[in-house]
C-alpha cells in the first residue's frame, strides 16, 4: 500500500508541487474568516504586493530548508549548531503533507532520505504477508525466514553476517522466496545496487578461472558493503561452487567484534540456495505422513539433522566440507518440503491471477494433474514444485 500511494503522488509535477508549496499559509497566519484586523498595506495594493512577494520569497527559502533538513539532516544539524533555527519551525498540517509529498517525490530519484538510505524499506509487514500468501506449503520456511531475518536486521550491533541456506528440490520456493526477501527489503527488490545474485554455472563457469573469480567476488562484495549499509548476498546453485569460492566467502562470514560501538554496524545477509539434501527431506516427510502426522506438524528438528548430516557427508560437492558448514557458520539450513497436488493448484491459480487472467477450477485442476508426482505408489509429491506452471496456463487461455 505505501508504495502504491507514492506512485499515485509522484503524478504531481514537480513545478505544481513547488507552485503549492509557495501558496500555503504561512505559520500563524490567520486563515480566512478568523477574526483578525486588515494589514496595514490593504489600502495601497503596490506595497502590500511587495510584502506579499517578498514574504512569499521567505517562506520558499523556509520550506527548502525543511526540505533539505529531510534529504540531508547532516546538514540541517550543521545548520541548527550555527543558529539557523531550521528546527524549531513547524509547518501547518497542509503544509507538511505537502513537503511529504516532495520528499517522497526527490528521494524516489535519489540514494537519499531521511532514513538515511532510500534503496532500504525493510518492510516487515509487507514479508509477514507474502510469506503467507504467496508462499505455498513451506510452513517451515515461513517462519525460520521472517523470524531470522527480522530479528537480525532489528539488531545495532550485529556480531556477524546472517547465513541462511535453502534446501530442498526444484520448484518449492527458494528461488521465490529470496526474491519476496529482496522485494520486501529494498525499494528495487533484486534490481537494487544493495542486492547482488550468483549463479553457478553462470558466473564461476569455468575452473580454470577460478582466481580470477575470486578475486572479483571478494571486491564486489566489498564495493557492496561500502555502498550500502545493509546488504543482501544470493548464491543459487550452491552446491555447484568450487571449493576455493566457497573458503573465499569465509571470511565474510566469521563473527567481528563492532569497530565503533556509536555507530550502527553494517548488516549483511548470505543466501544460499541448493538442490542438496532434498531427497533426503522427501523421505523424511514421507515417513512422518506415513506414521499419520499431518504435514503442517513437521517440526524443524525432525528434519534438520538429517538434512546436515546429508550435506556435511555428500562427496559429490565441496559445499558440505567447505569451512562454512565444518566451522558452523551457516546459521540456520532450512528446509523446503516437497509439494502436493493442493500445493501445485495453488501456484496454478497465482499464475492466472498475476497476469490478470480468468480461470476456472476445472482449469486449475487440469494443470495439477499435468504434472508428474512421487512416489509411484504414493503419487504424493510433484517432482517438479510449481516449475514450468506459468507456461502450463497457456494451453487454457481462450
Amino acid at each position: 500500500m505505501p508504495r502504491l500511494r507514492l506512485r499515485l503522488r509522484l503524478r504531481l509535477p514537480l513545478p505544481l508541487l513547488l507552485l503549492l508549496l509557495l501558496l500555503l499559509p504561512r505559520p500563524g497566519t490567520p486563515e480566512p474568516g478568523d477574526d483578525a484586523s486588515p494589514p496595514d498595506g490593504a489600502q495601497e495594493p503596490l506595497r502590500g504586493l511587495r510584502e506579499r512577494l517578498r514574504a512569499a520569497a521567505a517562506l520558499s527559502r523556509r520550506y527548502w530548508a525543511l526540505l533539505r533538513c529531510r534529504v540531508w539532516p547532516e546538514d540541517c544539524e550543521r545548520a541548527e549548531e550555527a543558529g539557523a533555527g531550521l528546527l524549531g519551525w513547524s509547518l501547518p498540517l497542509l503544509g507538511q503533507q505537502y513537503l511529504d509529498i516532495l520528499t517522497s517525490w526527490y528521494c524516489s530519484l535519489q540514494a537519499c532520505c531521511d532514513s538515511g538510505d532510500c534503496r532500504i524499506s525493510n518492510n516487515f509487514t509487507g514479508l509477514e504477508s507474502d510469506l503467507s500468501v504467496r508462499l505455498h506449503g513451506q510452513h517451515l520456511a515461513r517462519e525460520l525466514v521472517l523470524t531470522t531475518v527480522k530479528g537480525y536486521l532489528e539488531l545495532p550491533q550485529p556480531g556477524k553476517a546472517l547465513a541462511l541456506s535453502f534446501h530442498g528440490w526444484s520448484g518449492t520456493g527458494k528461488n521465490f522466496v529470496a526474491r519476496l526477501l529482496a522485494e520486501n527489503l529494498y525499494r528495487d527488490g533484486l534490481r537494487s545496487d544493495c542486492v547482488k545474485t550468483f549463479i553457478a554455472t553462470l558466473h564461476f563457469p569455468h575452473p580454470k578461472y577460478m582466481d580470477l573469480y575470486k578475486e572479483k567476488l571478494t571486491s564486489e562484495i566489498k564495493e557492496t558493503q561500502e555502498r550500502c549499509h545493509q546488504t543482501l548476498f544470493i548464491f543459487d546453485e550452491a552446491e555447484k561452487l568450487h571449493p576455493g569460492l566457497l573458503e573465499a566467502l569465509g571470511p565474510h562470514l566469521v563473527h567481528q567484534a563492532p569497530k565503533n560501538h556509536r555507530v550502527e554496524s553494517p548488516k549483511t545477509i548470505f543466501l544460499f540456495l541448493s538442490n542438496l539434501g532434498g531427497n533426503t527431506i522427501n523421505a523424511a516427510v514421507l515417513n512422518l505422513l506415513q506414521a499419520g502426522g499431518t504435514r503442517e506438524e513437521i517440526k524443524l528438528d525432525q528434519l534438520a539433522p538429517q538434512l546436515q548430516a546429508e550435506i556435511a557427508e555428500s562427496t559429490d560437492t565441496g559445499f558440505g566440507h567447505s569451512c562454512l558448514v565444518k566451522e558452523n557458520l551457516i546459521d540456520f539450513f532450512i528446509p523446503f518440503l516437497p509439494l502436493e497436488y493442493r500445493h501445485v493448484r495453488l501456484c496454478a491459480r497465482d499464475a492466472f491471477l498475476s497476469q490478470g487472467l480468468p480461470y476456472t477450477e476445472a482449469a486449475l485442476d487440469q494443470i495439477a494433474k499435468m504434472m508428474v508426482y512421487l512416489p509411484k505408489e504414493e503419487q504424493l509429491f510433484s517432482s517438479q514444485g510449481c516449475k514450468s506452471i506459468s507456461q502450463r496456463i497457456n494451453y487454457f487461455l481462450p
